[in-house]
Protein backbone atom coordinates (compact mmCIF):
# COMPACT_ATOMS: atom_id res chain seq x y z
CA UNK A 1 0.00 0.00 0.00
CA UNK A 2 1.01 3.44 -1.37
CA UNK A 3 1.83 5.67 2.18
CA UNK A 4 -0.56 8.33 0.99
CA UNK A 5 -2.97 5.51 0.99
CA UNK A 6 -2.42 4.17 4.23
CA UNK A 7 -2.09 7.67 5.66
CA UNK A 8 -6.32 8.60 4.76
CA UNK A 9 -7.07 4.85 5.30
CA UNK A 10 -5.79 5.49 8.87
CA UNK A 11 -7.63 9.40 9.25
CA UNK A 12 -10.55 8.07 8.08
CA UNK A 13 -10.96 4.89 9.93
CA UNK A 14 -10.52 7.19 12.96
CA UNK A 15 -12.65 10.16 11.86
CA UNK A 16 -10.08 12.61 12.12
CA UNK A 17 -10.58 16.07 10.95
CA UNK A 18 -8.85 16.98 8.08
CA UNK A 19 -8.68 18.39 4.91
CA UNK A 20 -6.96 17.53 1.33
CA UNK A 21 -5.48 20.97 -0.47
CA UNK A 22 -3.84 20.11 -3.91
CA UNK A 23 -1.24 22.74 -5.14
CA UNK A 24 1.67 23.08 -7.41
CA UNK A 25 4.14 20.21 -6.37
CA UNK A 26 6.49 21.67 -4.05
CA UNK A 27 8.23 19.98 -0.98
CA UNK A 28 9.99 23.25 0.68
CA UNK A 29 8.56 24.00 3.72
CA UNK A 30 8.63 27.55 3.39
CA UNK A 31 7.28 27.68 -0.28
CA UNK A 32 4.50 25.15 0.15
CA UNK A 33 3.33 26.91 2.69
CA UNK A 34 2.28 30.01 0.88
CA UNK A 35 1.18 27.50 -1.92
CA UNK A 36 -1.67 26.21 0.61
CA UNK A 37 -2.02 29.73 2.35
CA UNK A 38 -0.84 28.59 5.98
CA UNK A 39 1.51 30.04 8.22
CA UNK A 40 5.20 28.90 7.91
CA UNK A 41 4.80 28.34 11.71
CA UNK A 42 2.12 25.70 11.25
CA UNK A 43 3.77 23.32 9.16
CA UNK A 44 5.02 20.02 10.27
CA UNK A 45 8.85 20.28 9.05
CA UNK A 46 9.86 16.33 9.15
CA UNK A 47 13.48 14.99 9.25
CA UNK A 48 14.99 11.36 9.28
CA UNK A 49 17.70 12.08 11.51
CA UNK A 50 20.10 9.22 12.07
CA UNK A 51 21.93 8.57 15.21
CA UNK A 52 25.07 6.15 15.87
CA UNK A 53 25.31 4.69 19.27
CA UNK A 54 29.02 3.90 19.24
CA UNK A 55 30.35 2.32 15.98
CA UNK A 56 28.20 -0.68 15.67
CA UNK A 57 24.46 0.61 16.70
CA UNK A 58 22.64 3.14 14.60
CA UNK A 59 19.28 4.33 15.49
CA UNK A 60 16.50 6.28 13.02
CA UNK A 61 14.60 9.42 14.27
CA UNK A 62 11.81 10.79 12.75
CA UNK A 63 12.11 14.57 14.38
CA UNK A 64 9.06 16.74 13.79
CA UNK A 65 9.02 20.64 14.51
CA UNK A 66 7.24 23.69 13.56
CA UNK A 67 7.90 24.59 10.17
CA UNK A 68 9.47 28.14 10.94
CA UNK A 69 12.19 25.93 13.27
CA UNK A 70 15.00 23.82 12.79
CA UNK A 71 15.83 20.50 13.98
CA UNK A 72 18.34 21.21 17.25
CA UNK A 73 20.50 17.51 15.66
CA UNK A 74 22.93 17.92 19.36
CA UNK A 75 19.74 17.51 21.16
CA UNK A 76 18.21 14.39 19.15
CA UNK A 77 22.03 12.70 19.73
CA UNK A 78 22.14 13.74 23.50
CA UNK A 79 18.50 12.60 23.76
CA UNK A 80 19.28 8.95 22.04
CA UNK A 81 22.80 9.26 23.98
CA UNK A 82 24.29 8.67 20.54
CA UNK A 83 27.70 9.51 19.63
CA UNK A 84 26.69 11.19 15.79
CA UNK A 85 23.98 12.32 14.68
CA UNK A 86 23.31 13.36 10.73
CA UNK A 87 20.64 13.88 8.29
CA UNK A 88 19.78 10.22 7.10
CA UNK A 89 20.76 9.82 3.65
CA UNK A 90 17.91 10.26 1.15
CA UNK A 91 18.06 6.42 0.27
CA UNK A 92 17.38 5.76 3.76
CA UNK A 93 15.01 8.43 4.70
CA UNK A 94 13.07 7.32 1.83
CA UNK A 95 12.80 3.48 2.60
CA UNK A 96 11.96 4.45 6.64
CA UNK A 97 9.33 6.72 5.70
CA UNK A 98 8.06 5.67 2.49
CA UNK A 99 7.86 9.28 1.72
CA UNK A 100 10.31 11.15 -1.50
CA UNK A 101 12.11 13.66 0.09
CA UNK A 102 9.98 16.53 0.73
CA UNK A 103 7.12 15.02 1.37
CA UNK A 104 7.70 13.17 4.53
CA UNK A 105 4.90 12.86 6.74
CA UNK A 106 4.90 13.11 10.71
CA UNK A 107 4.02 9.90 11.03
CA UNK A 108 6.41 6.63 11.47
CA UNK A 109 4.76 3.31 10.11
CA UNK A 110 7.75 1.97 10.37
CA UNK A 111 9.22 -0.02 13.31
CA UNK A 112 12.57 1.35 12.87
CA UNK A 113 11.55 5.05 12.49
CA UNK A 114 11.43 6.50 16.39
CA UNK A 115 8.79 9.79 16.50
CA UNK A 116 10.19 12.42 18.22
CA UNK A 117 7.81 16.00 18.33
CA UNK A 118 9.24 19.28 19.66
CA UNK A 119 6.36 20.20 22.32
CA UNK A 120 5.68 23.56 20.39
CA UNK A 121 3.81 20.93 17.90
CA UNK A 122 1.33 20.72 20.61
CA UNK A 123 0.35 25.13 20.31
CA UNK A 124 -0.38 24.39 16.51
CA UNK A 125 -4.34 23.72 16.28
CA UNK A 126 -4.04 22.69 12.58
CA UNK A 127 -1.22 21.09 11.19
CA UNK A 128 -0.12 21.24 7.54
CA UNK A 129 2.19 19.17 6.12
CA UNK A 130 2.62 17.45 2.50
CA UNK A 131 0.92 13.88 2.10
CA UNK A 132 3.61 11.67 0.81
CA UNK A 133 2.78 13.82 -2.30
CA UNK A 134 4.88 17.07 -3.73
CA UNK A 135 1.43 18.13 -5.39
CA UNK A 136 -1.01 17.31 -2.40
CA UNK A 137 -1.40 18.66 1.32
CA UNK A 138 -3.04 17.73 4.56
CA UNK A 139 -4.32 20.47 6.87
CA UNK A 140 -4.92 17.57 10.04
CA UNK A 141 -6.71 19.13 13.98
CA UNK A 142 -3.78 18.42 15.60
CA UNK A 143 -5.52 17.02 18.31
CA UNK A 144 -6.10 14.52 15.91
CA UNK A 145 -2.68 13.76 14.86
CA UNK A 146 -1.41 13.90 18.33
CA UNK A 147 -3.85 11.18 19.52
CA UNK A 148 -3.01 9.15 15.74
CA UNK A 149 0.53 9.90 15.71
CA UNK A 150 1.57 9.15 19.68
CA UNK A 151 4.62 11.22 19.48
CA UNK A 152 7.17 10.97 21.93
CA UNK A 153 7.81 14.77 23.06
CA UNK A 154 10.83 16.36 23.88
CA UNK A 155 12.82 19.74 23.37
CA UNK A 156 14.31 19.23 20.08
CA UNK A 157 13.99 22.31 17.98
CA UNK A 158 17.19 24.87 17.74
CA UNK A 159 16.63 27.92 19.95
CA UNK A 160 15.46 31.26 18.25
CA UNK A 161 17.89 34.19 18.12
CA UNK A 162 16.70 37.03 20.01
CA UNK A 163 16.06 39.93 17.21
CA UNK A 164 17.39 43.35 18.51
CA UNK A 165 15.99 46.41 17.03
Amino acid sequence: METYDRLIELLDEHGAEYRLIDHPAEGRTEVVSGLRGNAVADAAKCMVLMVKLGKKVTRYVLAVVPGDRKVDLAAVRALLGGTYVSFASPEIAERLSGCVAGTILPFSFHEDLQLVADPAIREIDELYFNAARLDRSIALRTADYLALAKPRFEPIQQRQEAVCD
